[in-house]
């Protein structure tokens, strides 16, 4: 699908910054697509752009209004399909990730179609997809996992994919989620893929490559979520990762949306070698990524320190420290020319 830019991004009200959490992502990876945003009462989400009505973002160049927004199941509430239908007849496209298509809802495809508009269901593919083998390909694939969902796994592989191509790295982010999607322009979100089809869909994603490329794969959920862990097991045996690194975020107890607590990075990593080795068994820890945003920097820094010892890997702020060390901890894993 060719989704045209620049975009307004569209909030709704949702009720923390987590739920805007895909407007976020493509804010902070692709700014210049984005002229403003359209936000409803009671919205606790800001981007830190400009609030703009319809007819100033279409007075500004916009194409597409964004759903900027991850909630549970995907839906599309009810009293934002107005303001759909109103953006559909100020001339805009619009654009999706959630789990709704936005066709199967009656007014918004009879706006769409009245005024010639497109719709952009981006969590959807029209892709045919097999069963995974678990064949040995070439090429190396890392994957973020995580301890819980929305701890920086994305983040996490694109701030890899810049720096590793500033070092003149061969390279590439591979988005298994909507936001993903919508920031690299290809990919496949893998919780919309049937249960029996993700780990091909993911070997779709990373397929066979020259033997010192790198897929920078990105995770999902997390191997101890209970809503999320199939598919968390399915990317990781698809991706066939060499290498992995644990996504964390210190300040919770319990998993996101569930009462279950917060596994260890121990037992990620543990458990994420065990599963992962059915197809690779060479599989590898290369670093611990952390999402400090609620920290101060000295307690941060400390905290990484720590990490570093008892874990024996690079642990590190992806967007506030750099991640120079799990890429060195990479290379020395995996020197160029060793591959089989």
């Amino acid at each position: 699908m060719q989704i045209e830019t620049p975009y307004l991004m569209f909030l709704g009200d949702v009720p923390d910054t987590l739920a805007a959490k895909t407007a976020y992502g493509i804010a902070d990876w692709r700014p210049e697509w984005c002229v403003g945003q359209l936000r409803l009462p009671g919205c606790a989400a800001d981007l830190g752009i400009p609030d703009l009505t319809l007819s100033d973002a279409v007075a500004k160049g916009c194409k597409t209004m964004v759903i900027g927004v991850a909630n549970a199941g995907g839906v599309l509430p009810p009293h934002w399909v107005s303001e759909v239908v109103t953006a559909l007849d100020a001339g805009l496209d619009i654009a999706s990730g959630l789990h709704v298509r936005l066709g199967s809802i009656p007014e918004i495809a009879e706006a769409a179609e009245r005024n010639g508009r497109q719709l952009h269901d981006v969590r959807h593919t029209s892709e045919t997809f097999d069963t995974g083998k678990g064949t040995r390909r070439p090429g190396r694939r890392l994957l973020s996992v995580g301890t819980d969902c929305s701890v920086g796994k994305k983040y996490t592989v694109l701030a890899l994919e810049r720096a590793m191509r500033e070092r003149g790295l061969d390279a590439d982010f591979r988005a298994t989620g909507q936001t993903g999607v919508f920031i690299s322009g290809r990919g496949v979100a893998i919780d919309a893929v049937v249960a029996d089809f993700i780990s091909g869909a993911v070997e779709w994603i990373a397929p066979a490559a020259d033997p010192d490329h790198w897929d920078l794969i990105e995770g999902q959920g997390s191997l101890y979520h209970p809503s999320f862990a199939g598919v968390s097991l399915g990317l990781l045996h698809g991706a066939q990762a060499d290498a992995f690194v644990v996504c964390h975020e210190p300040s919770r107890t319990t998993m996101r949306g569930v009462k279950h607590p917060l596994p260890s990075i121990q037992q990620v990593i543990d458990l994420t070698i065990q599963l992962g080795s059915l197809t690779n068994p060479a599989i590898c820890p290369v670093g611990i990524a952390v999402n400090t945003q609620k920290l101060p920097e000295d307690e941060a820094r400390t905290l990484l320190q720590d990490l570093t010892r008892d874990h024996g890997l690079p642990a590190t702020d992806p967007v506030r420290f750099g991640v120079d060390g799990i890429i060195d901890r990479m290379l020395a894993e995996f020197p160029a020319g060793s591959a089989a």
